[in-house]
Parts: C-alpha cells; structure tokens; sequence
C-alpha cells in the first residue's frame, strides 16, 4: 500500500465530524491493506508505532532541512522498515544514525507524507482516528460483531493484533483471545461522584474502598516469573523489586493483579504522588520503598474472572492477596459509606472509590460500575501554553494554559483539546523550574508572552466547579483551578473529556 492511501484517509477522516463517515473511510482502508501491512498501518492511524519509543523528538525533526520528493513513492513498508531502523539504534554514534534514518525517510517523502509521519511519530494526529472508532471500522472491514473485535482488543491490549486477527483469523479466533498472563490488559477506569452516598445510590451495594494517591499497578506472575506493569501497560518490573518479592511470597502460581503503589513516610502517612513516580523513572533506590495494596484480581491459577461478578473476585483476592489488599467493606448503608471515607481522608488519602458488587472487571472502560469519591473535585486536564510569569516568577514559565480532551469534535477539532482555562496556583518553585526546562521540549510555537505546547502533557487539576462562560469554546471555565501535580503516568488521550465538565453546571 502507498503511504499516500494512509495519508488522504487519515485526511479525509480528519475532515469529518460524522463518527459513521470515520469508521466507512478507516473500514474501505483495512480491507485494501496487505496482510503484512496492518500492524503499521494501524499504528501510524494511532499516532502510537508499532516499533514503540523511536528516540525521536520534536528538535530533531525540526532541525532537518531537507527537500521532499516531488511525488509519492513510498510504501507504508518503506515506513515501517525505517521505523525499525529507528527503533534499532542505540548506543555511541546513534543520535547521528537516527537523524541519517530521518533524513533519508523525510527525502523520500512528500511534504504533506513528511507533515503526517512527523506527527505520527510524535504522538500527536488530530484525526478523530481514535481507539473506539478504529475498533468499530475493524469490525466493519471484517465484518465481524463490534462488541467481540472491542473485547479481544480489551485483553491483547493491542489494535493492532486485534486487526490482524479480524481480518484474516478464522471463525472463532476473535471470541479465543483471552487473558494471557504475562499480558497487561487495560485498566478498568471509575466515573466521578461527589459524595460516596451518591455514588451508593447508583452502584447499590458495594465494596467501598480506599483511592490512594498512588499510582496505578497490573502485576502479573506465572511461578516465580512476575511483570509490573504502569495504567499506560509500560513494563517497570526492574524497578520496583520490593513488589516483586512480596508477590513472590503470595500463595499462588500463576495471578493477575490489579491496584495501586505509593511509599510511606516515618509516620506511616502516604508520600507526595511524585515521590511514588519517581521510582518509576529512575535508578533504584532503597530509600524509597513502594508498598502495594491490591484492589482486585483478574486470573488465578488457570481460571480468568473478568466475567465474575465482584463478589467472587474479593474472595479470591481475600485467600491470594491477604494482608497486601486495599482496605475497604461491603455495605449498602450510606452512613457506613461516608464513614469509611472519613476514615481514608484522615489517613492522609484521596477518598474512597465505590464499586457494584454485582458488576465484572470491564477492561478498558469506564462505566457507572466503579465511582470514585473525592471531597475536592480533580480533573486531569493537558496543559496547551504557558505564560512568562512576572515579578518573582519572572524567567519562569508559569500560568498554565489548560485544555479538555473533545473526543467527537463538538467544540473543535475531533479528537482535539478545548481551553477551559488558567491557573497558576499551586505551583512551586521546584515545579515553575521544572516546567521552565521542560515545557520548550513540547513546543510549537511562541509569542512574546506564552510558549504553547503540543498537548501531550497532563496535569491533574483541583477545582471547585464550573461556571458558563463565553470566552472559551467550551462554553465554560474553572473556577479557582490550582496545580495538584503533574500526572506522568497518563497520556493525553486519557484526560478528562469537556463533556464531563459541562456536567457538572447541572450537578
């Protein structure tokens, strides 16, 4: 296949808001594409190559001069070999072999190829190609059952291999992907509610249990093999062996877990999230130790409980995890739900989150079956700018341009961000430091006061509501945002949607 098909595809999908015309354009464009061409295809659509980290920037693709071809030649073969080149290259000389790789693909390419495999790369297509309406042209393009080609997309944790086996697997292939130890599959997510009365009233009974300020784990072990792996599937089981070891010591030979991780100070008080994440993104250290707490298993030795209701799972969780799982109880009294969330938030944690016992693990999906509680609003947002601060600030980067994920498009670009605001509160020196450093690394463009950003930065904001206002394409904005933190662990396409915060002017 020409790259050229990919790349007026993707236009065309760009150009639209209509979610049917999305899926017929991406469904007509699997079925012309070789077998051996899915996998990149599909991960080029995703702005999220196959290959995985490139070691491509946004300066190194800026820093090319080079003249595009007057026409299209190039294969998404040709593509994709490159990319394994890219992917290759390590060690002394590699920053010079990968700007080589770049400037023989770029010189092979048109200028609008060029524009579309840049942003591929860098993770940033505003397509409205998304994961929910490429599943949905799978199943069209193999004619298969969307709610089948969603659940085996769920467990492999990959699109890719998903589309492989749609659209050249025989009957039953789909239906016999299952969870693989060894596999990370994607998290469950929780909806919002205010107070854990409320969200009793829409789970029933539920096991009501702690929400850390932790990060996120899946941990799986086949014998004395375990994997840790973050809420993005990202591997950090070598930085993390103190997990390791008490997952090693559970009664149980093959297991998958889900729950969370933070470390503790000398008062057995919950650490500041970004001392939690720091160990995934350094050197081992001792002097900070994580701690698990497990809120939910998904296999036990041969037998998968996805489909089981919360009920068996805790029991299960119960006899495997024992003293390592989240605290929490089974109630449907809503005073003994608040007092549980008391409870959490005197320990120094987030709240609760509230769970249907009745309900299985959905993979991937966030429903009305697990609600999260907190006694102050947070939102994850993506930071669009930054302006020069002033005074004390000044030299810094400092207020923040911040923009809500529009997923169909309704008030932009589909797939895109839109503005619901500004803060600079809550922001420390170290923080302003950092930002400063970081932030041109992201750059688009600048004026004399704002840098802006790609949005590919998420920031998890605390608010005490929204009120209406004209001056944002939203028509809302915060009021009193302030910085709770940066949230590395997460990617942009898993910030909070402006549809959900319009919601709340009819709370």
């Amino acid at each position: 296949m020409k790259l050229e098909e990919l790349v007026t595809t993707a236009d065309r999908v760009g150009a639209t808001s209509s979610r049917l015309a999305k899926i017929e354009a991406l469904a007509d464009l699997l079925a012309r594409a070789d077998v051996s061409e899915i996998p990149a295809v599909m991960g080029l659509l995703l702005a999220s190559p196959r290959q995985g980290r490139l070691g491509v920037g946004w300066r190194g693709i800026a820093a090319l001069d080079i003249a595009h071809a007057d026409g299209p030649t190039l294969t998404v073969g040709d593509v994709d070999r490159s990319l394994d080149a890219l992917a290759a290259t390590s060690g002394s000389g590699s920053a010079a072999a990968r700007t080589r790789i770049l400037g023989e693909l770029a010189s092979g390419a048109t200028a609008v190829e060029w524009d579309f495999l840049a942003r591929a790369m860098l993770g940033e297509l505003r397509t409205g190609a998304l994961s929910g309406v490429l599943t949905d042209a799978i199943a069209r393009a193999a004619d298969r059952a969307p709610a089948v080609v969603r659940r085996a997309a769920m467990l492999s944790g990959d699109l890719g291999e998903t589309a492989l086996i749609a659209l050249t697997g025989a009957e039953g292939d789909l239906e016999a992907v299952g969870l693989q130890v060894g596999r990370p599959v994607l998290p469950m997510l929780a909806a919002t509610a205010a107070t854990a009365t409320a969200a009793l009233e829409i789970t029933g009974r539920a096991s009501v249990e702690y929400k850390l300020d932790g990060a996120r784990i899946q941990v799986h072990r086949h014998g004395d093999e375990v994997g840790v792996y973050t809420r993005s599937l990202a591997d950090i089981t070598h930085r993390v062996p103190e997990i390791v070891e008490i997952v090693r010591s559970l009664p149980v030979h093959d297991v998958i877990l889900d729950g969370e991780t933070l470390s503790l100070d000398e008062d057995g008080g919950p650490r500041p999230f970004q001392e939690t994440m720091s160990r995934f993104g350094a050197d081992v250290s001792r002097e900070l130790v994580l701690r698990p707490w497990f809120f939910d298993v998904l296999h036990v030795d041969g037998r998968d409980l996805l489909d089981e209701p919360l009920t068996v799972r805790l029991a299960e969780l119960e006899r495997v995890a024992g003293e390592w799982r989240m605290p929490g109880i089974v109630t449907d009294d809503a005073e003994a739900a608040e007092q549980l969330s008391r409870e959490a938030l005197a320990a120094g944690h987030e709240g609760v989150v509230v769970k249907s016992v009745d309900a299985p693990y959905t993979a991937g999906r966030r429903g009305k079956s697990w609600i999260k509680v907190k006694p102050v609003l947070t939102f994850d947002l993506v930071v669009l700018g930054a302006e020069w601060g002033s005074g004390r600030r000044r030299g810094w980067l400092s207020n923040l341009h911040l923009g809500a994920r529009d997923p169909d498009g309704e008030f932009g670009d589909p797939g895109g961000f839109v503005m619901v605001g500004k803060t600079f509160k809550g922001l420390t020196d170290e923080l302003l430091r950092w930002q400063t450093a970081e932030f041109p690394e992201h750059e688009t463009r600048r004026t004399a006061s704002t840098v802006f950003l790609r949005p590919d930065i998420v920031v998890e904001i605390a608010i005490d509501g929204v009120q209406r206002s004209p001056r944002y394409p939203g028509g809302i904005a915060l009021r009193f945002a302030r910085v709770k933190g940066y949230r590395p662990d997460k990617t942009a396409a898993e910030a909070d949607t402006i549809q959900t915060l319009r919601s709340l002017l009819h709370a």
